[in-house]
C-alpha cells in the first residue's frame, strides 16, 4: 500500500477491524519511511449483474424492482413487510449465486412466482397475471385450476 504522504510503498498494518455494517475491513497503517499513519478500507469488489429483458435490452439488477412488484401483488393481503423483504433478499441472493454477469428476466420472474406461491396464493395469482400477461379469462382460469389442483395434493 502506497503512503499518501510520501508515496513510499512499504507500510505496516497496525490494526484491522470490520466496519459497522460488516461490508469492509478498516485498516490502520503506518508508513515505514515517514512514520505517518493513515486509514485504508478493503472491500470485496461486487460483480455487476445485468438483467437481459425479453426485447434484448440489458439493465443493472435492481432488487427494488422485485420489492415494488411483490408489494403490489401483496397489497391488502396479511403479509408483513419483513416477509416481503426477506423474499426479495432471497431472490437477490439466488441471482448473485448464479455467478453469471447476465441473468434473463424470465429466470427472475420464475423465482418470484415460486416464492410467492409458497407465501400467498392470491399474491401469486396477482403477480402471475401480470408476469405471464394473461390474454383472457380462460388463461386466468387455467392458472387458478393448476393452483387448486396443487393445493389438493
Amino acid at each position: 500500500m502506497k503512503c499518501p504522504f510520501c508515496n513510499h510503498v512499504e507500510t505496516k498494518v497496525l490494526d484491522s477491524r470490520p466496519t459497522e455494517d460488516n461490508t469492509s475491513i478498516r485498516r490502520r497503517r503506518e508508513c515505514l519511511n515517514c512514520n505517518r499513519r493513515f486509514t485504508t478500507y478493503e472491500k470485496v469488489e461486487d460483480i455487476p449483474v445485468y438483467v437481459v429483458k425479453k426485447d434484448g435490452r440489458r439493465e443493472p439488477f435492481d432488487k427494488r424492482k422485485i420489492l415494488i412488484g411483490v408489494l403490489k401483488s401483496c397489497e391488502k393481503r396479511p403479509i408483513s413487510i419483513s416477509k416481503i423483504e426477506e423474499l426479495a433478499n432471497e431472490i437477490e441472493k439466488q441471482v448473485y449465486n448464479t455467478m453469471r454477469q447476465e441473468v434473463e428476466s424470465s429466470l427472475i420472474g420464475e423465482l418470484v412466482m415460486k416464492k410467492l406461491k409458497e407465501l400467498d396464493d392470491v399474491a401469486y395469482v396477482r403477480f402471475a397475471s401480470v408476469y405471464r400477461q394473461f390474454k383472457d379469462i380462460n388463461t386466468f382460469l387455467e392458472e387458478l385450476q393448476k393452483l387448486l389442483s396443487e393445493n389438493k395434493d
